[in-house]
């Protein structure tokens, strides 16, 4: 079926409407000084696995919740990619990291399927509450999987179904070593 010049104009601006709302949604959230008290990033990011001097990706970095206390923990010696589909909160990574003087951040628009980042480059990569994969779970993997190192972390709090979410995993080449703060970490095989 063929939609009409007018359907895929409505359509348009009805996906712009929805993506407008879900970056103020999400930004007013994240934004939230009590959401910092509620949820400690500083403790989520630890058990992940990073550590100083790390080169890390971070898929779906929102408006820098944890993207800001990445930087700090990898330090000078190590380098937080943040990547998101939303120009928006590409900008306000970017505007937090130069207000907070962190030299130690690249944030980039772009779908994670097709980061660009060179082949077994990254130490850690970690997904932390994706609602939405653009372009689904399985070709995100197959990149991260490509830009890990051999032996690298990938770090995946997901919300549904553990047991189903592990074995697409490991599927995609990875090993399952453990849970840790509703945190599942996985090595690249």
């Amino acid at each position: 079926m063929k939609c009409t010049r007018s359907e895929r104009i409505n359509s348009k601006v009805k996906k712009q409407h929805r993506s407008k709302i879900a970056y103020w949604t999400i930004t007013l959230m994240h934004d939230n000084p009590l959401l910092g008290l509620l949820k400690d990033p500083v403790r989520k990011l630890r058990s992940a696995g990073l550590e100083e001097g790390q080169k890390v990706l971070e898929v779906g970095c929102g408006p820098g919740f944890y993207t800001i206390p990445a930087a700090r923990i990898v330090g000078s010696q190590g380098h937080v990619f943040a990547l998101d589909l939303h120009p928006g909160f590409i900008e306000k990574v970017r505007e937090k990291a130069k207000k907070e003087a962190l030299c130690n951040i690249t944030a980039t628009e772009c779908n994670a399927s097709d980061t660009s980042i060179p082949a077994e480059s990254m130490d850690l990569v970690f997904l932390f509450g994706l609602g939405h994969i653009a372009g689904g779970l399985d070709s995100l993997l197959l990149e991260m999987k490509r830009v890990l190192k051999k032996d690298g972390l990938l770090s995946f709090e997901g919300h549904g179904r553990v047991k189903p979410a592990i074995q697409n995993i490991e599927k995609a080449g990875f090993r399952f070593l453990q849970s840790r703060d509703r945190i599942m970490i996985f090595k690249r095989i």
